[in-house]
């Protein structure tokens, strides 16, 4: 005989035929995507500029709730409080934040290539939001002097060395990131360059990909960390 209809939290209902031990599940609500990573990339009266999961920025008004469950709940001076699995987090602008992973596997991030083809996501160094180009190229993170400014890196104090761009070659100087974050991900002690010009967008390269298990399909990219 059938037994009574199960009712859960996440969306669906389960009937048990307990003669047979089946389980017959109608999904009624598809869950939302979970947001691993908030970047907090501008302000507007009653707006929030966000970044999430390493996607282009996108205005958030107050009271909406994106498909990755991401609510902003006010907007005031330079910060914004947002709800993020159901906790709430204060940012300032240029700030990022990201949510434990709730999985046993490795930390992962997806990236989506935009309408070039290049896979562009917004990461964070030393808890400083950046914006970055992943580029299997460049052998190490390249960033540009306002970057690095920005970030707080003391470029004096690092060793100088040269690199081949597209202009020629040119003169850097070799750096330790303590942590770079992209997605789930978080790597620390990572080199990188610093150039003396500033640059359209920091590079993510091999110093950081090479410790990744990298997927592509289409036009989505997932980095897997490796170790």
């Amino acid at each position: 005989m059938l037994g009574r209809f199960l009712s859960g939290g996440n969306g669906f209902r389960c009937a048990v035929d307990f003669t047979r031990t089946a389980l017959l599940c109608l999904w009624l609500i598809a869950p939302f995507a979970h947001a691993a990573d908030v970047g907090l990339a501008g302000l507007f009266p009653g707006k929030a500029l966000l970044t999430i999961n390493g996607g282009p920025p996108r205005i958030v008004s107050i009271g909406v709730r994106t498909d990755e469950g991401v609510t902003v709940l006010s907007v005031e001076g330079e910060t914004a409080t947002l709800e993020i699995d159901g906790k709430k987090r204060v940012l300032r602008v240029g700030q990022n934040v990201a949510s434990q992973s709730s999985g046993s596997g490795p930390a992962t991030a997806v990236l989506t290539a935009d309408g070039r083809g290049h896979f562009v996501t917004t990461g964070n160094i030393n808890g400083t939001s950046v914006r970055f180009l992943v580029d299997t190229g460049a052998s190490m993170i390249s960033l540009g002097a306002a970057d690095a400014r920005r970030i707080g890196i003391d470029a004096s104090k690092g060793q100088v060395g040269y690199t081949q761009t597209a202009n020629g070659v040119t003169q850097v100087t070799l750096v330790k990131l303590n942590a770079v974050r992209v997605g789930e991900i978080v790597l620390n002690n990572v080199d990188a360059t610093v150039h003396q010009h500033d640059l359209p967008i920091a590079l993510l390269g091999m110093s950081f990909l090479n410790r990744m298990e990298i997927q592509q399909n289409g036009e989505t990219m997932t980095l897997k960390k490796r170790y």
